[in-house]
């Protein structure tokens, strides 16, 4: 059922949001030298590498690290890449990878390829069993401004808890927290 309703909502939505995604891609052309996607290797379900889509935020020499470790993050966004952030907008071509099965809309956050502490700890507490999100309990309580060990024990609580209804209540919540620009380290 889960995936079912993945692939059904993350299809509505990339259909609503054409325009916005189109309007998107030519602000990130326009704004800044460099392809409008930036594909990501991300750790996936059974800790599978994949390619994760998002509007490009930063400047093409940027180095692939999280952005926490960058010294200073705000000198490598391009002109438009805080209010990518802010906004979440740079996250909508994540609902193609939800449509071909590599995400889930709730789930935890795809940790990047070389974010070993993380990816070992989900490992160890077996939440890489479970396929990640474009949002999740850990992002709704915390986002960006979670330490990995907190992040983890909230991913812990949605694989040890996860229903349809606690779903729903994180993308309700998703929601919120994106209209309010909540949780968004840069």
């Amino acid at each position: 059922m889960k995936r079912t309703f993945d692939f059904v909502c993350s299809l509505t939505a990339l259909i609503l949001l054409a325009i916005p995604m189109l309007i998107t891609a030519l602000a990130v052309k326009l704004s800044s030298p460099g392809p409008v996607l930036y594909l990501s290797d991300r750790v996936g379900r059974s800790n599978r590498i994949f390619k994760m889509p998002k509007f490009r935020t930063m400047r093409r020499d940027t180095p692939a690290v999280a952005t926490h470790l960058l010294g200073d993050p705000d000198r490598w966004l391009t002109p438009i890449g805080k209010f990518l952030r802010k906004s979440s907008l740079d996250e909508l071509p994540q609902l193609f990878s939800i449509l071909v099965g590599d995400m889930s809309i709730v789930g935890p956050r795809p940790a990047l390829f070389n974010q070993d502490d993380l990816v070992a700890l989900r490992t160890e507490q077996g939440i890489h069993r479970l396929t990640p999100g474009l949002t999740g309990w850990a992002q709704i309580n915390g986002r960006d401004e979670l330490p990995i060990p907190v992040k983890v024990d909230f991913d812990r609580f949605y694989l040890e808890n996860r229903t349809f209804l606690l779903d729903l209540k994180i993308i309700v919540r998703t929601f919120v927290k994106v209209l309010k620009k909540e949780g968004v380290a840069h």
